[in-house]
């Protein structure tokens, strides 16, 4: 007979030195998530072009973020959709 509720439990597949987040039963992710978090993201940057600012300087850094972080969603929805031919 079971002492505890640890004993009741089911032993996961994954060793938790490995994974510590296994313990407590997160193990996984938010893919879509995290894609409607950049595109947010790339949004707000790109909204951050209106203002009072009176330089140029401000304007290119916040373009080539932005963009920098909008290429890198589109490579990881490209790589993502092609996994499953390697």
């Amino acid at each position: 007979m079971a002492r505890n509720s640890r004993e009741l439990a089911k032993r996961p597949a994954v060793d938790p030195q490995d994974e510590p987040s296994v313990e407590w039963g997160w193990h996984g992710s938010f893919p879509r998530g995290m894609m409607i978090a950049g595109w947010a993201s790339v949004l707000i940057m790109l909204s951050f072009l209106i203002g009072n600012h009176q330089g140029r300087i401000e304007n290119v850094w916040l373009i080539v973020i932005a963009a920098g972080m909008a290429i890198g969603l589109i490579m990881h929805s490209v790589r993502k959709r092609h996994a499953w031919r390697r």
